[in-house]
Formats: C-alpha cells, structure tokens, sequence
C-alpha cells in the first residue's frame, strides 16, 4: 500500500500557475488490541487473537489449528463477559473520544500541519489495514505511529507495529513506549486519589497496580514489559502518599502455563489475611474494556466481598482525561520533530541492556 504525491484540500496557485501543497498532512496511527462489537464477533475475534504469531509462536499451519480450538473453547465464557457490557467491548468507543481529544489538542499546538487520527485495531474493527487506508485515502504525506499501550511488549506494540509495516509505506515516526511519563503518571495517581476520595478517604489504603499478565516464558526471552510495568508503577507511586503500601499484580491469565506473578486474585486474598483495604489500579490499561469492567469491577470485586476487605475500590484508566492526551500530545510533537526515527518518551532507549527484545534493539 503505497503514499502517492497528492494536494492538499486547499491547493492553491504560487503565482506563476502552479499549484503548490499548503501543508503538512500527519496520519497519527493509534494502535489498540481491539475488541468484539457483537457476540457474533467474539469467536473470530478470539482467534484472530490466538493466531498473532506474537501470542502463539508455532508455525503454520499448526498455529491456525490452535487458534480454532481456543477460539471455540473459549467463546461461551467470553460471551458471557461481554454480555455483561451490553454484548460488545467499549474499547473503540474509548479510543475514539481520545482520537478526538488528540486531534483537537494537536490543532491548538501545531498550526501549520493538519493531523487526522486513525483508529487502527489488532484484531477486530477497524483493522491495521483498514486504518492504512484510510489514511492514504486522506491523502497523508507522512504518519506517527502510536500504540496505546504504555508499556513495550513483543506480544502488543511490536506485533501491531510488525502489521502496519508489512502493509503500508507510508513515511513514518514511531513511538515505542512511553511507561513513566509524568503527565500519564499523573493521571494514574489522579485517578487512583478520586478513588480513594470517592470511597470516603479510607485510612491507609493498599494499592494494587494491576496489569495485564504475560507467559513467564516471553519476559525471559528479554521482553522489556514487567520492567516497564515497574517503572510506571515507581513513577506513580511517587505521587502518592508515602504511607500508602503498594503492590504489582498481574491479571487475565490464559492457559496452564507459568505467567508472571503474583496474581491480582493473589493479592486480593493477601489484603483479606493482612485486614487491608484496596484500591485496584489498571496500570497498564489507558482505556476501559472487559478487563476492568468484568475483570476487576464484577470479578475481584466479588472475590473481595467474600473475602470480607474492608474495601474494594477501582480507579478508572486514564482514557480521554485531559492528562493523558497531553502526554499523548507531548509524544506526537516529539515524532513530529523526528521524522523517520523510533523513540521512547525520552527520545532513546530506556530498557537496560539486558533486555534483548527492546524495540530500540539488543542494548549492546
């Protein structure tokens, strides 16, 4: 899929009869898993998900044969999930109150170069392919590309970024993670105080960062995520007060094999035991979908009534909040001021050497 030259909506003469561009045309590309829109959807998409080579490394064909049986198996309990959000997942109504809230802050900043956001999904509506289109439809000179995903991972960012590449040439910037920015720090710790608030400022809450969990197997590969994980954590703890205990938990386990621990549901029967109070925090989330809102707000809310906490409170993700799309509009000025570079929130790479899988390369 190739960018042709084209003119801008306004063309206009330079004096001598020609026809001149009249500005810069940006396609800031917002990566998202994407999620169901109909209980019809949910199989499909459940094995679009299960055969990303990313999630499950087998080759062809045995990979599609996987994705089948697991999409089969596990399409009543996720219908269930989704039925209790009225059939379908929220994630691309979320995402597109944060396209327009990025569009509008980028208009106010940068007045010389016109930006249109594209929704562009893993595994459901719209698509990477889709989102590529469109954006050559509009006619864009060039792209930045941006996942809504914080933290790096091979299964999330690098395999989204993998899918636009392989289809689309437009020129482009890449943002590859950005976990402990202070203005996303900032709207974590402001969404966790309006927790606690709400809740009636409980003494001496615990704080439980809960984050999507990942296979052991991965992160010992050098996939830089739970050491990310832990930097947004720090950065966000850093706001809050100091003697409020805090914890790192990981949710939404798949399969038998080890994934990172502790769990969220660990953790939740931990404060049972220890008396304390908590507030669950989705720090590696920045929009509401089935993991908060079934997960975390029906599930563990659930377990933590058995279990008798003292309280069981959930701060929202940062989705459209004026902090967040100014961190998300800082990351957009940093690309556009780099041009055909990969960056982090500071410009370089931030994982230690150690991680190999890094999308700045091996670190050595």
């Amino acid at each position: 899929m190739s960018a042709v030259p084209i003119e801008d909506d306004g063309p206009r003469e330079d004096g001598h009869g020609l026809r001149v561009m009249t500005s810069r045309r940006v396609a800031i590309i917002l990566f998202n898993l994407g999620g169901p829109d109909k209980q019809d959807a949910v199989r499909p998409f459940l094995f679009n998900l299960f055969n990303d080579k990313a999630i499950i490394g087998v080759p062809q064909p045995f990979r599609y044969f996987i994705a089948q049986l697991i999409s089969r198996r596990r399409e009543k309990l996720a219908k269930a999930n989704y039925a209790l959000m009225g059939g379908g997942s929220p994630i691309l109504t979320e995402t597109r109150k944060q396209a327009e809230a990025l569009e509008t802050e980028m208009a106010k900043r940068v007045s010389n170069v016109t930006f249109r956001c594209f929704i562009a999904m893993r595994y459901w509506k719209p698509f990477i392919v889709e989102a590529a289109e469109a954006a050559i439809d509009w006619h864009a000179t060039d792209a930045i590309l941006l996942p809504l995903y914080p933290q790096f991972s091979t299964t999330t960012t690098a395999s989204a970024l993998e899918a636009w590449t392989s289809i689309c040439d437009l020129p482009v910037s890449t943002i590859c993670c950005y976990p402990a920015g202070q203005k996303l720090a900032q709207s974590h710790a402001d969404a966790i105080l309006n927790a606690w608030r709400e809740g009636g400022s409980p003494e001496r809450p615990r704080v439980l960062f809960s984050a999507h969990g990942l296979p052991q197997s991965i992160v010992d590969r050098g996939d830089p995520y739970q050491w990310q994980v832990e930097q947004s954590v720090a950065a966000v703890r850093k706001l809050l007060p100091a003697e409020w205990d805090t914890r790192i938990c990981y949710q939404s386990r798949v399969g038998p094999m080890k994934w990172l621990a502790p769990s969220t549901e660990h953790e939740i029967k931990v404060a049972a035991k220890n008396k304390a109070g908590v507030i669950v925090a989705p720090i590696a989330f920045v929009s509401e979908h089935v993991e908060t809102l079934v997960e975390l707000d029906i599930e563990y809310r659930a377990l933590a009534k058995r279990l008798q906490l003292p309280f069981y409170l959930r701060a929202q993700t940062p989705s459209a909040a004026p902090r967040f799309i100014d961190a998300l509009a800082d990351l957009t000025e940093r690309a556009l001021s780099a041009p055909g570079k990969l960056q982090s929130e500071s410009g370089g790479r931030l994982c230690p050497a150690a991680f190999g899988l890094c999308a700045q390369g091996s670190g050595t």
